[in-house]
Formats: C-alpha cells, sequence, structure tokens
C-alpha cells in the first residue's frame, strides 16, 4: 500500500476486502488497520492544512474524527475502485466542513476590549469566560488522556472515544452512530477504558 499510488488498482484489491469486513462485523481492529494504512495521507493533509488552526493537536484530533467517520461510511459496492482518492477525499471534505461551521461560529464574534467587557458585565465575577476556561480544559483533558494511550493503559479506539464524548461533549450513541460502533458496546468500552485509569490515577495518589 505505501509503496502504490492512488490510482494502482492493487490497492483496491487490498481495501476492498477490508472494508466489507469493517461493515459486516464492526470489529474496531479493522479501522486501526486503516488508520496504519492511511497514516501517510492523513499526515499530508494535516500539514496541507495545518494554516486551519494554531492547535496542530487539536487539526490532528478533528482530521481523526473526520476519518473515522468516512470508513465507516464507505460502501465498496457504490464505489469499487479509487477506494484511496474516496477515503482522502471525503475525509478532507469532511474536516473543511468541520473548519466551515467554526468559521462561520466566529464571523458572529464581536472582538471588545477584556476591560469594556468588565464594565458592561458589571464585574469581573461576572464575565462569560466559560468558552476560554472550556479551551483550557479541554487540552488539559487531551493531554491527560493521551498520556494514558502512550503508556497503553487504553487503546486508540479508547482515546478517540473518550475524545469525542469526554472532551467534545457528543452523546455516546451519536459517537457510535459516527464512528460505526455499537451503542452499547461503545458505552461498556468506555466503562472500561475510564476504569483503567481510574485504577492507574488511584494507584498514583495512593
Amino acid at each position: 500500500m505505501r509503496g502504490a499510488g492512488s490510482e494502482n488498482p492493487q490497492t483496491d484489491e487490498v481495501l476492498r476486502p477490508i472494508f466489507r469486513a469493517h461493515k459486516a462485523d464492526q470489529d474496531p481492529r479493522w479501522r486501526s488497520i486503516l488508520l496504519a494504512i492511511f497514516w501517510p495521507g492523513l499526515e499530508g493533509l494535516h500539514h496541507r492544512k495545518r494554516y486551519w488552526d494554531l492547535d496542530p493537536e487539536e487539526l490532528w484530533q478533528t482530521l481523526n474524527w473526520c476519518f473515522l467517520k468516512t470508513v465507516c461510511r464507505i460502501d465498496v459496492d457504490l464505489r469499487p475502485a479509487r477506494l484511496v482518492q474516496k477515503v482522502i477525499n471525503d475525509t478532507a471534505y469532511r474536516l473543511h466542513e468541520d473548519y466551515r461551521r467554526r468559521w462561520d461560529r466566529m464571523d458572529w464574534e464581536v472582538s471588545t476590549e477584556p476591560e469594556v467587557l468588565i464594565e458592561l458585565a458589571g464585574g469581573e465575577e461576572d464575565l462569560g469566560y466559560a468558552e476560554v476556561n472550556l479551551r483550557i480544559n479541554q487540552e488539559a483533558e487531551l493531554r491527560r488522556l493521551r498520556q494514558h494511550l502512550e503508556a497503553g493503559r487504553i487503546c486508540e479506539t479508547d482515546f478517540l472515544l473518550l475524545v469525542g464524548t469526554r472532551v467534545y461533549g457528543a452523546s455516546v450513541a451519536d459517537y457510535a452512530k459516527g464512528a460505526g460502533l455499537d451503542y452499547q458496546a461503545a458505552k461498556k468500552r468506555r466503562q472500561r477504558a475510564e476504569a483503567a485509569i481510574r485504577r492507574h490515577e488511584g494507584a498514583e495518589g495512593a
């Protein structure tokens, strides 16, 4: 796969049975395999779109989420050829749509000096710093979860599930649907992952 171009028919011969197997059993290990296969392409896409976000980790997590949504929707019966190009194009499209919504929200924001906001709000304690605090907390939680991922206490699938539901606030049902997971399986997976994290953090604090 790494040595062949996106138009090489041999790449379709490799990917087609993987996508069919994934569609049949929804085993998350297929998504790990696909992530490994497409990793260079995702890195290239991340580099090309690096100016979309000042935080490269945020961009990478969003890109991974868009990739997972893409591979969960591929139907090789509808698109039997040029699957590499289809996956990359659809991932790039979803990434753009995600950031377009963010940019649209930013267009509604009015830039105002902090001192003016404090005065308008009637005091510093009344100011709505929730968005800033949310971003700080999200970044801290992402670092914490990545440490557990890198230490092998949770896997990549668990990490993305926790990021999607705990950090970015998606419901388990919505995340499971987007990632092509069974709801109950996703719920139990999250419980096991969080239990593993609690055991480790509890042992450290003891």
